[in-house]
């Protein structure tokens, strides 16, 4: 299956996980986009706002955290491959107040390589990855910046 034959199905399914989590879906988070390199995922500011009227820096950690790893979920149902995925630790950055819908966006790292990636959790049964994360104002600026590790586990037994 190449990418565009499942953004659709893949987007929903993906969409299924973050609203069975009850923070994500009081976040109302929601994945927009996939392109097979980038995910984009949306959420109100009315349900992330804090008491100075723009988004909440947790809700903006969280949605960049999210899209790191619905990233790499996509990824792997591309691969048609299973693996539990964990974040194991990020780096962020807080570059200005956002008083306008959250819109995040995940891909890899320059360096990053998903056969590589894919390659050593088929062989080890485990790999990490490097994503990059931002959420952009309506113009396109940067507000906030995520740079993380992601634990990749395959189940015992596989």
């Amino acid at each position: 299956m190449d990418v565009p034959e499942i953004a659709a199905d893949a987007l929903a399914a993906l969409n299924a996980e973050y609203e069975a989590m009850p923070p994500v879906a009081a976040m109302r988070i929601r994945a927009v986009a996939f392109d097979g390199e980038r995910l984009r995922l949306l959420a109100p500011l009315a349900n992330n706002v804090n008491d100075k009227g723009c988004a909440f820096g947790g809700s903006l950690a969280s949605i960049m955290t999210l899209a790191g790893w619905g990233l790499a979920v996509l990824e792997l149902r591309v691969a048609g491959l299973a693996a539990e995925v964990y974040v194991a630790d990020s780096q962020i950055r807080y570059l200005a107040p956002l008083y306008d819908e959250l819109r995040a966006e995940a891909g890899l790292v320059a360096d990053q390589d998903w056969p590589a990636i894919l390659q050593c959790l088929r062989q080890r049964g485990r790999a990490r990855l490097n994503v990059h994360a931002q959420v952009n104002d309506a113009g396109g600026r940067a507000v906030a910046t995520l740079e993380a590790r992601f634990a990749l586990i395959a189940p015992a037994g596989d």
